[in-house]
């Protein structure tokens, strides 16, 4: 078949201007109704015509046709036309939906989206002040996250972050590292300083920097923070009586600690167990990366098919925690270099799995692997199952549970035969399996799930976090 290359500039044109039009309503719908639309979990808020383009292209990841413009842009302009509250919409799903029920554009959103239709600014959320307790690679991706979902303001608001001083150029350094990522890019928008009043302002939301050592002796309440939920993100303290000096300073109400808790703690990975997080728990962790990355995979395979036991073995981008050049450390082999090395380490991840999925307990064992790359690590799960499957079986199981399960803000699938790591940067589920990567023979199933450690793991923490303070918007089409 001959392709007319006039034809070809044609088409791609007017897909452009449909892009141009979807726009402005987007960002109508984020700024006045605070709704949040997205491809297939990717977010189209502040997309570029190129970014629209992308994410409807995408689509045939998914659905293996490429999403039309001409079918979303509808759909676009009758939901600005329904006052709607606040809410997630994803329009490939709806389309679908749509598509499937044959009946008339408005009628059918009025019935699927009824809870928030004429809803608009009536909003029973409460704002959230958020204290970011340290400000490293995963308090800074927090921070661009809550600045991207500020909206319309009733949800989680950034109101200030601890630190303790670095330099006289502290302040300058910090919203340098804001604006500037190596793995995640730049900040997609503006960011200025007030060195005088110690605050940055990025995209709208003022941020107090404040500088102290003493986590038990800030008085939040003198920068008018109220009743804030402290998310420390440093690791230094991992267990109930270190967390609870948050407690001790003025405005603080409750705290999530981004790592593993020890003792008693609730981990919580959302989607597994966040419905175990009630208003009498003042501190919660969010577990680990890879235990985000696996429990939900680990989840739906034993609800199907039974686990009689298994092994984890994680390749995982070098931390922070390791040393760029051979020098003394106090862990076994990390003193090595990060830089030039694979390095075997432990990972209590698939113990951890447990305490999100108590039926788990004692059933999994783990390793880890850390080597040369700056983000994004890859779960291998080898697993003896109670039933027989095959690969196709499971394959088309786990990408219907990425589409239409409670789980598919958590799981991803993905069958490319030309996937990498870097591919996955910005992934926001908490874990992609690689469908063409599985491996089953009768009862013995691999499986290989990729994740973005840093940024898919942030998003996690996010929606702890919108859990914890009720803020959280519906989202549609529901399962």
């Amino acid at each position: 078949m001959t392709v007319n290359p006039d034809a070809a500039h044609q088409s791609w044109a007017k897909r452009e201007a449909m892009a141009e039009e979807m726009i402005p309503l987007i960002g109508r719908l984020y700024r006045e109704n605070n709704v949040v639309t997205g491809v297939y979990g990717r977010s189209l808020i502040n997309q570029s015509v190129m970014g629209l383009l992308k994410a409807h292209r995408w689509a045939r990841q998914i659905d293996d046709v490429e999403l039309s413009l001409e079918e979303t842009l509808p759909l676009l302009r009758a939901l600005t036309e329904l006052n709607l509250g606040a809410a997630s919409i994803d329009l490939a799903k709806l389309n679908l939906r749509l598509k499937a029920q044959e009946q008339p554009l408005e009628t059918f959103l009025r019935t699927e989206l009824a809870d928030v239709v004429d809803q608009q600014g009536i909003d029973e959320r409460q704002s959230t002040d958020v204290v970011l307790y340290g400000f490293g690679r995963i308090g800074r991706l927090l921070a661009r996250i809550m600045i991207e979902h500020a909206g319309g303001g009733n949800g989680l608001r950034l109101r200030a972050i601890v630190v303790r001083r670095g330099s006289e150029q502290d302040l300058v350094k910090r919203a340098s590292l804001l604006r500037r990522d190596s793995v995640h890019g730049p900040f997609d928008g503006t960011i200025t300083v007030d060195q005088e009043n110690n605050t940055i302002l990025a995209n709208g939301t003022l941020i107090q920097v404040i500088y102290a050592d003493n986590p038990a002796a800030i008085n939040y309440t003198a920068y008018g923070i109220e009743n804030a939920l402290v998310v420390d993100n440093t690791g230094r303290w991992r267990d109930a009586d270190g967390l609870a000096q948050h407690l001790q300073s003025r405005g603080v109400s409750r705290v999530l600690l981004t790592a593993p808790g020890k003792g008693d703690l609730k981990n919580i990975v959302h989607g597994i167990n966040h419905g175990s997080i009630s208003s009498t728990d003042k501190i919660i962790t969010a577990a680990s990366c890879t235990t985000n990355a696996i429990t939900p995979v680990l989840k739906v395979l034993n609800d199907k098919y039974g686990i009689v036991h298994g092994h984890v073995e994680t390749v995982h981008s070098f931390t922070n925690d390791q040393n760029l050049t051979d020098n003394f450390h106090k862990g076994d082999r990390r003193g090595r270099s990060a830089a030039l090395n694979m390095v075997l380490t432990e990972t209590g991840a698939a113990k951890a799995v447990a305490k999100a999925l108590p039926e788990l307990l004692g059933k999994l064992t783990g390793n880890s692997i850390r080597v040369p790359t700056p983000d994004v690590s890859m779960a291998i799960l080898n697993l003896n199952l109670e039933q027989e499957t095959t690969k196709e079986e499971v394959n088309s199981y786990l990408r219907e549970v990425s589409l239409y399960s409670d789980l598919h803000r958590q799981i991803d699938y993905i069958d490319s035969p030309e996937v990498v790591s870097t591919d996955f940067v910005g992934s926001r589920r908490a874990g992609i399996v690689d469908g063409l990567a599985t491996i089953s023979h009768g009862k013995n199933l691999v499986l290989y799930v990729w994740y973005d450690n840093e940024f898919g793991y942030s998003c996690q923490v996010v929606r702890v976090m919108e859990e914890m303070a009720g803020v959280h918007p519906a989202a549609f089409p529901q399962s």
